[in-house]
């Protein structure tokens, strides 16, 4: 697990939203995440299935924001856990030990270490800056990465007005994967937006004028 984690956007198009998924495919993403916080219980398992396939057919996982039986009725790669979600432990009994569990953890390392012992597959950290998207009552201070790394054994994940640039010093502090929505979705070319961020991990660095955004 490392590289760009994509979250999708709360879009009822579904057609746009798997284009959009698609070219962000093509520039390097490690997992996507389906995260519609509006849409209704049959467009969620429309768009879910529709991004599994899509996803399956580029050798990357889809985990589900919240929704623990859409997950399994789709046979979904995982789950992300929110704060006010089913519990880690919850989850992972529902889904066994091959499944993927996130667990977000603000800015609590003891939450994070809750979630490792729960069998939490990685931890997310955020928001770290301002969103568009999410509103976070807190700012995470970026060093809580250095002593998330010392005391956890789990991959490290940060959210939060994610640009390809301030994402750079978490990455340094030891994230091992950024998630990203808008910096992404609303670019005019999302395939060079997940480059940018791809980059982030060893690649050659590449410039998109065109990208705009966070997440």
């Amino acid at each position: 697990m490392r590289g760009l984690y994509l979250v999708t956007p709360n879009w009822d198009d579904t057609g746009r939203l798997l284009d959009c998924t698609r070219a962000a495919l093509e520039g390097g993403v490690a997992l996507v995440q389906y995260r519609h916080k509006d849409a209704s219980p049959e467009l969620r398992r429309h768009q879910g299935a529709a991004l599994l396939a899509l996803c399956r057919r580029y050798g990357r996982p889809l985990v589900i924001n919240d929704h623990l039986e859409l997950c399994l009725t789709l046979g979904a790669d995982g789950v992300h856990v929110g704060g006010t979600d089913a519990s880690v432990a919850q989850v992972r009994a529902a889904l066994g030990p091959g499944k993927i569990v996130g667990a977000s953890c603000y800015g609590d390392l003891e939450l994070a270490r809750a979630a490792e012992r729960d069998g939490a597959t990685y931890a997310a950290f955020g928001g770290f800056y301002p969103s568009p998207v999410k509103r976070y009552s807190f700012t995470t201070a970026p060093d809580i990465l250095l002593e998330a790394r010392r005391a956890l054994a789990l991959p490290l994940v940060v959210i939060g007005g994610m640009t390809p640039e301030n994402a750079a010093p978490l990455v340094d502090r030891g994230a091992d994967m950024v998630a990203a929505i808008t910096s992404v979705y609303a670019s005019l070319d999302p395939t060079c937006a997940a480059r940018q961020f791809d980059a982030l991990f060893g690649a050659q660095r590449k410039t998109c004028a065109n990208a705009t955004g966070a997440v």
